[in-house]
């Protein structure tokens, strides 16, 4: 696709050819990608390299002619795949290279998170790092003996470049059989040893485990700049979820101040600054060029430590997941900062990322027109002309500046917060407000007639279940039912459109549900979802779904002897070994998911058998907790969960109307942590009963029954 420079176009232009006269492999214009619903598979549907999708027919040619498998592995907005793909695999030269010594496969770990996942962990035991693109050199036994990452086509200063290493690799294979299989069974038994040390269990010490973690983030946090780490820095989620969960919350501006449990983590509460880390670095990070000042939402890391460069991406699971932390937040402190940056999240999503049936696609580019963050940047002057006398305002709220931020170029930033800006320049603070936000505005519309970066399309049923849950939470927290609605649009596209026949549920969707069957994950997110959209809504019907998916899940994951859980359903293809234990990374693990899925459901059906299979889930990543507590807050948060019996809220009777969504939404308001939501058959009026541990009050059917009862 060198002749292209809108990849959007581009690869709408290749789903809308008519490929049923094409021959099976694609013929003189094109391989056998052209075939793919992928849009990263599209994009190297025009390689003189002769790719195959992951298929039964690229390994029988592979054994059939002895030859090794070029397994390349990326997704359609990754920058350097970008990079290597215009530098190698569209050059005529590594093109004829690779067709003759080699079978190439080509796959798009959105879609297949276990080849991903399964090749990623040989790329960390043989490097110690990985990333994408992640290229495998494996034998048709999809044995892996080498990796590599990113690698430019010629080498230099030293360095071997691509064209050097497969000359090599492929003259190993003709006449060194013997050091091929040694690498390779080197690799399998470093992953079959990892993984049986991952299964020596022992009880954990909780409270020593959440020392460690808390000592560790308290000692890479950058106090300065906010975050964790130096550069490159990731917004990290899950450590802002977890600090949240920990600190102390502030006086709040509700009737009544938020019920704390008391538990393991009141002699680790020193004050304020375990939640005042999470709270410097959401601020630091709106403040920074990895947000979108203009649109909303989340670019996906800083390049540096001052979260100023961004690496441009915007994906569908890192709003989703900031916006359930700014949601965490508001219920910490009731700032209302923390709510707007949540609602601009959801209008960057709605307006970007949201199909008009109401799902949510995977991702934007980082590139266009070839360009990384072209989409993106300034130049003062186009600014000048745009906002004419507002401009002066608007550059000195936003730091522009002649001579740029970024390659000569500005990325906008709002590095002082709008009422201190104020008080500095004796502004009124309203009036000021509403001129930016003008600004703002005309500034978005210009750059909607720039050419947009791609939008990968694919609706994947996992990244969906997460956007629903931080949805419906918000929903309940702000008492906007207007966010429950788009979550129940989603859920009810991803319920009936990613389904088989039989039910099971499957992994992504684009023109047509894909044929790849759902994850661990797949299942544990969206069910998540659904019961978070349940305990937003109280519609029964969503528990019914919950329920529904859990069970499904039960049957495909666990082994009925262990308990243990995979990844991988048990009607799934399977990689050569399992690899270690799932971790908290970008997105929660798919094992504590479902631990946590599992625990809410037996509190809110009454069975207590789900508590058992739920500590059976995070079975498998207890060891490795207590070596690398960081990779996996959410199975310690949920460890301490089990410990003790939760608050309950059992509604009842008529649960459809606006009042009981009102109940409902100043029952969340209280930020009750922890808190069960359940509903029992009753009287048609409305009520609600609230109990914790070792006592029950008496039932309520108002909200100034409920803020009297609470205070």
């Amino acid at each position: 696709m060198t002749s292209s420079i809108n990849t959007a176009a581009y690869v709408a232009g290749l789903m809308a050819i008519d490929k049923t006269t094409l021959p099976a492999d694609g013929g003189e214009r094109f391989n056998r990608l052209i075939f793919a619903r992928s849009p990263y598979l599209l994009q190297h549907a025009e390689n003189p390299v002769a790719w195959y999708e992951w298929s039964p027919a690229a390994f029988e040619r592979a054994r059939s002619e002895s030859l090794p498998i070029l397994l390349s592995i990326g997704y359609a907005t990754c920058h350097w795949c970008h990079v290597m793909a215009h530098e190698s695999f569209e050059d005529e030269e590594v093109a004829a290279l690779l067709n003759r010594y080699f079978v190439c496969i080509k796959v798009d770990r959105e879609e297949r998170p276990d080849i991903d996942d399964f090749y990623m962990a040989v790329a960390q035991a043989l490097t110690g790092s990985g990333g994408w693109p992640l290229n495998i050199f494996m034998t048709p036994e999809k044995r892996p003996f080498m990796a590599i990452t990113y690698l430019p086509k010629r080498g230099g200063r030293g360095m071997s470049g691509l064209m050097e290493l497969l000359t090599n690799i492929a003259t190993l294979w003709r006449q060194r059989p013997d050091m091929i299989e040694k690498n390779c069974k080197g690799i399998m038994e470093a992953l079959d040893s990892g993984r049986r040390q991952v299964g020596n269990e022992s009880a954990p010490d909780i409270t020593a485990i959440t020392e460690k973690a808390l000592q560790t983030l308290k000692r890479i946090y950058d106090p300065t700049h906010g975050g964790f780490g130096s550069a490159p820095k990731f917004p990290m989620p899950m450590y802002l979820i977890w600090l949240i969960g920990q600190g102390k919350h502030l006086p709040h501006p509700h009737p009544n101040p938020p019920l704390e449990r008391e538990g393991i983590f009141s002699l680790l509460h020193e004050g304020e600054g375990t939640l005042q880390m999470a709270l410097h670095t959401l601020r630091k990070m709106r403040a920074g060029g990895i947000w979108d000042q203009l649109g909303g939402g989340l670019h996906r890391y800083s390049v540096d430590q001052f979260w100023l460069a961004p690496h441009f991406e915007k994906m569908l699971y890192d709003q989703a997941m900031l916006a359930r932390v700014t949601t965490d937040a508001f219920l910490a402190t009731g700032e209302p900062f923390y709510r707007t940056m949540t609602e601009e999240i959801f209008t960057f999503v709605a307006r970007e990322l949201q199909t008009a049936e109401g799902a949510f696609c995977s991702a934007l580019d980082a590139d266009s027109e070839g360009v990384e963050g072209k989409s993106y940047v300034w130049d003062k002057s186009v600014i000048d002309a745009c906002l004419g006398s507002d401009a002066g305002l608007f550059c000195l709220f936003h730091a522009v500046k002649e001579e740029g931020n970024f390659e000569g170029e500005t990325i906008l930033t709002a590095p002082v917060a709008l009422d201190d800006f104020c008080r500095r320049h004796r502004l009124h603070e309203d009036e000021t407000s509403e001129r930016l936000a003008h600004c703002r505005a005309k500034l978005l519309k210009q750059r909607e007639e720039r050419v947009h970066p791609l939008r990968d399309d694919k609706i994947i049923t996992s990244w969906n279940g997460l956007m629903i849950s931080a949805l419906a939470t918000a929903a309940v927290t702000f008492n906007k039912p207007e966010y429950a609605i788009t979550a129940a649009r989603a859920a009810t596209f991803v319920i009936n459109r990613l389904r088989r026949e039989d039910g099971r549920v499957l992994r992504s969707y684009l023109n047509g549900a894909s044929d790849v069957p759902g994850f661990l994950e797949d299942y544990a997110f969206l069910a998540g979802g659904v019961l978070d959209l349940f305990e937003a809504t109280l519609d029964k019907s969503w528990l019914a779904e919950a329920r529904a998916l859990a069970e499904d899940m039960l049957n495909l994951f666990r082994d009925s002897d262990s308990g243990e859980f995979t990844l991988t359903g048990h009607d799934a293809e399977q990689m050569p070994t399992r690899v270690s234990s799932d971790h908290d990374g970008v997105t929660p693990s798919a094992f504590t998911r479902t631990a946590h899925l599992l625990y809410r459901l037996a509190w809110v059906e009454d069975r207590p058998e789900l508590l058992d299979f739920a500590r059976a889930a995070l079975g498998g990543i207890l060891s490795d907790m207590e070596q690398n507590p960081l990779g996996h807050l959410g199975a310690l948060q949920l460890l301490t969960l089990l410990a003790a019996d939760p608050p309950t809220a059992t509604f009842s009777g008529d649960t459809s109307s606006p009042e009981a969504f009102a109940l409902n939404a100043a029952l969340h308001s209280h930020a009750i942590k922890d808190l069960i939501i359940r509903y029992e058959k009753g009287p048609s009026p409305l009520s609600l009963s609230l109990c914790v541990p070792g006592t029950c009050y008496p039932a309520v059917t108002t909200i100034d029954e409920l803020n009297r009862l609470l205070s």
